[in-house]
Order: C-alpha cells, then sequence, then structure tokens
C-alpha cells in the first residue's frame, strides 16, 4: 500500500466497525481456536450464504485464494483457456496460469469498463473451459448475456466479484450468479478483514461443485465426511491446498459484516456527491465521469475515478492534486502489454478500448469514515487543476 499518513485526504483509509477486539478476544480466550474452520468462519459463511443467496460460502484467505479454488474445481489441464478481461488485477490471470491454463484477453466497454460480452463469442476456441467477467468498481457485467453464452458452450462462469460486495444486477447479487464467484475482503475493500476473501457456489448452476468445494478447501481431503461419519478414513481424495483465514481474521470480518449495510449505503452517498460536485467539468469537456450503472443494477460503492484527457495530463492532476494534499492514484496496468500476460496468455483480438482507458483512468480518494466535506476539498481540487 501506498503510505497515505501525509496527506489530508488520503486514498483510502481501512475502517473498525466496533466489535472487532471483543470477537477476536472470543475466539482466542474464550473459544481457544485460532487456526482455520472454527465458530466465527462458520458464521461468516453463513452470512455470505443468507445474504448474498448463495448456495454455499467458503471462506478463504484472499481472493486471489478463492480465484486458485476456481481454477482446481474447473480442473483446469495445459493448454485450456480461459476468457477475461486485461483490464483487472493480475490474480484474476494468475490462478488460471498456475493450473496450466491460457487467459484469452477479451476488450471491455467503454461505459462500464467490464469485459464487452460482445466480443466474448468471437474468443471462444475448442480449448475454452471458463469465462470470468469481473465486475469493476462493484458495477455488474451483463451477467445475461455472459450466462446465455456459457450455458450455449457448455462453459464455466466464475465471476471475480473481488469489488462488488452487496452490488446487484437484476435483483441478485454478484458473486451468486455464475457458477462461482470470488469476493475480497482485502483492507482496500468495502468490508475488509485486512487480507481475506470467499468462494460462492451456486448450488443452482452447478450442485456437484459444492461437496468438490469443500474438499479443496480442506487441502484436497475428505475431513468434513469422516467426522460427519460418511467415511471410514481421514484421507486425502484430490488437488487441494491451505485456502482456510485463522479464527482471528474470521472474527475480524464478522464485526465487519454486521456494518456492511451502512458502509455500501454510505459509500453510494459520497460517490453520488462526488458525481454532482464534477459534473460541471464534464458538461465543460474538461474530464468524463463514470456513467451511471444501468436502471436494473446497483453499485456497491466501491470506487469513483474520473478520465483525463491523456495520460500526460491525469499525471499532472495527480501531482497537482499531491501538493493540495489529495492523494489519488491510477488503477490497472492492462495485463496483456505486462511481461508475464505476453508469456501465459494472449489477445483474442486487439484491446483499444483498455490500452485508452487505462492511460486515463484516475481513482479519487473514497472510504467509509470520508466526510461531504473531504469530497469537497477534493472535488475543488480538481476544478482548480482545471480551471487555473
Amino acid at each position: 500500500m501506498i503510505d497515505g499518513a501525509r496527506f489530508r485526504v488520503p486514498f483510502n483509509k481501512p475502517f473498525i466497525a466496533g466489535n472487532e477486539l471483543r470477537y477476536i478476544k472470543q475466539a482466542v480466550i474464550t473459544n481457544g481456536h485460532t487456526s482455520g474452520g472454527g465458530a466465527f468462519t462458520q458464521k461468516c459463511q453463513e452470512w455470505l450464504a443468507n445474504n448474498l443467496r448463495s448456495g454455499a460460502a467458503f471462506l478463504t484467505h484472499s481472493c486471489t485464494a478463492a480465484l486458485e479454488m476456481s481454477a482446481i474445481l474447473c480442473d483446469l489441464q495445459s493448454g485450456d483457456e480461459i476468457i477475461m478481461p486485461s483490464f483487472t488485477f493480475v490474480s484474476t490471470a494468475n490462478a488460471f496460469a498456475l493450473r496450466g491454463a491460457r487467459p484469452v484477453f477479451v476488450d471491455i466497454r467503454p461505459d462500464t469498463l467490464n469485459i464487452d460480452e460482445t466480443l466474448i463469442l468471437p474468443a471462444i476456441s475448442p480449448r475454452t473451459k471458463a469465462i470470468v467477467p469481473v465486475h469493476y468498481g462493484g458495477v455488474a457485467c451483463a451477467m445475461d448475456e455472459i450466462l446465455r453464452i456459457a450455458m450455449d458452450f457448455g462453459l464455466v462462469v466464475i465471476e471475480d466479484a473481488a469489488q462488488a460486495l452487496l452490488s446487484t444486477y437484476k435483483g441478485k447479487f454478484l458473486g451468486a450468479l455464475g457458477h462461482i464467484g470470488c469476493l475480497s475482503f482485502h483492507e482496500t475493500k468495502n468490508v475488509i478483514s485486512g487480507e481475506g476473501g470467499a468462494l460462492l457456489v451456486n448450488k443452482d448452476l452447478g450442485p456437484e461443485l459444492v461437496d468438490r468445494a469443500e474438499i479443496v478447501w480442506e487441502k484436497g481431503t475428505n475431513r468434513k465426511a469422516f467426522f460427519q461419519g460418511h467415511a471410514d478414513k481421514y484421507t486425502w481424495v484430490q488437488l487441494g491446498s491451505s485456502f482456510l483465514p485463522s479464527e482471528i481474521a474470521a472474527a475480524f470480518l464478522l464485526a465487519q459484516f454486521e456494518y456492511a449495510h451502512q458502509i455500501v449505503d454510505k459509500r453510494r452517498s459520497l460517490v453520488s456527491l462526488y458525481r454532482d460536485l464534477l459534473k460541471p467539468l464534464e458538461d465543460s469537456g474538461f474530464i468524463q465521469l463514470p456513467q451511471t450503472p444501468r436502471p436494473d443494477s446497483d453499485s456497491n460503492g466501491h470506487l469513483f475515478y474520473i478520465l483525463t484527457s491523456n495520460t500526460d495530463e491525469r499525471g499532472k492532476l495527480i501531482d497537482f492534486l499531491a501538493r493540495q494534499g489529495v492523494m489519488a492514484v491510477f488503477h490497472y496496468v492492462p495485463l496483456h502489454s505486462s511481461p508475464a500476460g505476453k508469456k501465459f496468455g494472449r489477445m483474442s483480438d486487439r484491446l483499444p478500448v483498455t490500452d485508452d482507458i487505462s492511460s486515463r483512468l484516475l481513482r479519487l480518494p473514497l472510504y467509509f469514515e470520508m466526510e461531504p466535506d473531504d469530497v469537497v476539498i477534493v472535488s475543488e481540487a480538481v476544478h482548480q487543476f482545471y480551471l487555473r
């Protein structure tokens, strides 16, 4: 993380809900259980399954771990392909490259910055096994079309919903629409546990995946079946790994879950204020603002960005804001242009929108304890840059 301590308005500030220390004390002293898989892990998984209406939830030590679990569940082999956007974090590709699969990078839409669903079909080959839509900034991908394509070709849909906790698409929660969903609770996300994540399994689309996910989650063993008396031996039955978080992390996370809906409501209000204050600059042609989500979707207010005219202008704006005590940062370097992306993946075609957006996008500060006055400070500094 970049040190934001010297900034009047930092880019991010982790939020403490209130019960974290009490729950950690209960886990460590009262329950005497600090390794993974205890009572707090179970409570977190129940919260996710109940609140997101997913079939099953497995707490992990990161979203990266959840993605790696999904790659194992897909039985990926060397030479298999998965379709995904290039405009995403490296973990989205790494998880599948580790299994020998090749990421196939598809361009994004200029409105949502999500994978362009119209470009998925041309990217499908006989080796394609999965589609991995990434809900950028908690804004929903066009899931109906993606699921339809997946059904037509017998592909698995793995939602990278790292940024999308409590975002919805047509009344359903992101991460619970595809066969598998992956969430993040990293300290930069809305709801946090320092490091953390979860894997969601949709029982309607992949009922057989639930039991297999339990085995993968338990390091490839039949531990659950053994302790339930359904197996006479506790043994290694398939590939898996150590994906569980500690009970300490789960206890911290449960306290955050208790405040999750208030966190999202506050962040949505801050995004709305940003939009109102910066709209005059967009109307004057200086910047572009994120397009409002489609009427059948609802974002969780994870981030707010502007698009500058070019890379040079963005750099100058970052420096100007820093001098005003405001920390602003750009986002992903497209994976298709990275050394590892060229080695382990391939482009389905040219990616002009990805190249353009990544060179102009600037994220502005947004965190739960941010006050409307802070949004005013940031917005006024952006106005000063363009109107000086």
